[in-house]
Parts: structure tokens; C-alpha cells; sequence
């Protein structure tokens, strides 16, 4: 199995984290925290950018790429804490429309004409959607509250996956926000990264997200190719990026002391996100228990002439 990304696919990515990194950084998270969380010019620019006609056909006015690929763009979503629901419309709803044959709204949903509220059994919640409004820990999210028994396995996983893949995005930004603190904040004469204690803590962590980036291209790839044990993958990826963003969270706020908690650090909005995204589209323990059933029950045999063939 190749699981090597392209060149192509690389570009692309590190197109989307420039720009939004010049777009959507802490200052403006900020002001859409005091002033609404969405701003419809943030909204145009990822339209002008061709991400919510990513997934959609070219047939209906989109560039019809693949799951790796809005897997990638979907960590950079991450990285950037973007606010808009651009992964949950243009990632998880296109593809689950196209998987029912569901064609109409494509168009509009590549022009950034029309966003797609998501609803499933497993989630007491509908991110952007019409109804009774409820508090989520993270203040970019809207949600409604919802008693959907909608229960279509591929929308859980492409939920599941998309879900994983910002947790990976937004466990790097985490990191890189603790290093950086890490260099100007000095005790006993020097910056504190220079402490190992520091350092380990900071290596794990680095680890802990390199280990869980290729289990959530993998679980893109196996979705994608529809394969038998996709869901299983998509679990693995599910726990492996939660762990590392969590593991991340804690690390950074341990790193920035006292006041790693408080508003005035930056860390809080990825940190939020991540605890919001845990949860999302099965928790931990659901998702764990997937891959266990598959692995104790002999659905998905384990060892390197199993994993790399």
C-alpha cells in the first residue's frame, strides 16, 4: 500500500494554511468571539478558493477531488480554528449527499450559495442548524439541539474522519503555540524550553500527532476506496488524533503556567475546539470500542502482513 501523499496534494494544503493563516489568526478569532462567530467575508474567500466545491462533482460546477485531499484541507481547518462550517458542508454533507445519489444542492453548495446542517443519531446536536439553541464549550460553534434518529453509517464516519483530521490540525497548532511560549518565557535565567522536563513533555506530544496524521490519511484512503474495514480505520483515526490533541491541550497548558487557562492566551480557542471535537461523531470510547470488537473478533486481523499489504 502507498500511502505517500503527492506533491499535488502537499501544494494544496500548504496553499489553504497560508492563506488562512493570513486570514483567520488569533486577532480575528478574537473579534468573532465579541461580535458574532462568522463573517461572511471569511465565508467568500474559502468560496473563492474552490474548498466548498472540493468533494462536489465537476459536473456540478466543483473540482471533484477525493477524501485524502479534504482530509488535508480539513487538518488545516484545524490549525486554523477556522470558525466557519466549511468542513462540516463542503467535507462531511457533500460526500454523504453523493453516496445517496443527492445531486441537487451540489451547485449551490460549490457556489458557498448553501450550507448543509448535519444530523445523526449519535450526535444530540446539529452544528449550524435551525432550532433550539444550546451552549457548546467551544464559542465558534452554533449548534441546535436535535433528537434526529437519522443513523446512516457512512455519514458517522465521514464525520468521524473529518473530525479526526482537524483534531490532528489542531494538536500542531497547539504544539507550536507551547514551543513558542516555551522560547521567551525565562526562569532562573533561561527561556524554560531549555529544561528537559519541558522538552519531553514537548516531544511527546510531537510524536503523539506524527503517529496519528498517517492513521487519518489511511482512514481517508480506505473510506474513499470503500473497503470493507473502513469504519474500523476511521475509528483507529478517531481515537489516535483525540489522544494527540488532548495529550497536546494539556501539555501547552501546563507549558504556558497559570496562565494557560485564561482568555487572555490564545491556546484556549484550539483548546476548546479540541475538547468540542472529541465528542463529536462518537466519542473516544465509542470509537474504541470499534476497532476492539474488529481486532478481538477476527474482522480485522492485526500484524505487518496484514497492516502493509
Amino acid at each position: 500500500m502507498d500511502m505517500l501523499l503527492t506533491e499535488d496534494q502537499l501544494a494544496l494544503a500548504e496553499t489553504v494554511r497560508n492563506y488562512l493563516a493570513g486570514t483567520h489568526g488569533p486577532e480575528v478569532l478574537r473579534r468573532l468571539d465579541a461580535d458574532g462567530n462568522r463573517d461572511p467575508a471569511i465565508w467568500q474567500g474559502l468560496v473563492d478558493m474552490g474548498l466548498t466545491g472540493l468533494l462536489v462533482p465537476e459536473a456540478q460546477g466543483g473540482l471533484g477531488m477525493g477524501l485524502v485531499d479534504a482530509a488535508l484541507i480539513a487538518a488545516e481547518c484545524g490549525r486554523a480554528c477556522l470558525a466557519e462550517p466549511l468542513v462540516d458542508t463542503a467535507f462531511v454533507g457533500v460526500p454523504g449527499l453523493l453516496a445517496q445519489g443527492k445531486t441537487d444542492q451540489l451547485a449551490d453548495v460549490a457556489a458557498g450559495r448553501v450550507t448543509l446542517p448535519l444530523s445523526h443519531a449519535i450526535n444530540p446536536w446539529v452544528a449550524d442548524g435551525a432550532g433550539v439553541a444550546i451552549k457548546s464549550v467551544d464559542p465558534m460553534r452554533n449548534l441546535a439541539a436535535s433528537a434526529n434518529d437519522n443513523a446512516d453509517p457512512h455519514l458517522l464516519n465521514l464525520g468521524a474522519l473529518m473530525s479526526a483530521a482537524q483534531l490532528v490540525g489542531l494538536a500542531d497548532a497547539m504544539l507550536h503555540l507551547a514551543v513558542e511560549y516555551a522560547k521567551i518565557r525565562t526562569q532562573f535565567g533561561q527561556p524554560i524550553g531549555a529544561f528537559q522536563a519541558i522538552k519531553h513533555q514537548l516531544a511527546t506530544c510531537a510524536v503523539a500527532i506524527e503517529f496519528a496524521k498517517p492513521v487519518v490519511w489511511q482512514a481517508a484512503q480506505a473510506l474513499q476506496d470503500g473497503r470493507d474495514s473502513a469504519a474500523v480505520h476511521v475509528s483507529h483515526a478517531k481515537v489516535a488524533a483525540t489522544d494527540a490533541a488532548i495529550l497536546t491541550a494539556e501539555t501547552a497548558i501546563q507549558v504556558h503556567g497559570a496562565m494557560g487557562y485564561t482568555y487572555e492566551v490564545d491556546l484556549h480557542f484550539w483548546m476548546k475546539r479540541s475538547w468540542a471535537l472529541a465528542g463529536a461523531w462518537g466519542s473516544r470510547a465509542f470509537h474504541l470500542k470499534r476497532v476492539d470488537d474488529a481486532v478481538l473478533g477476527g474482522a480485522l486481523p492485526i500484524g505487518p502482513e496484514h497492516t502493509f499489504a
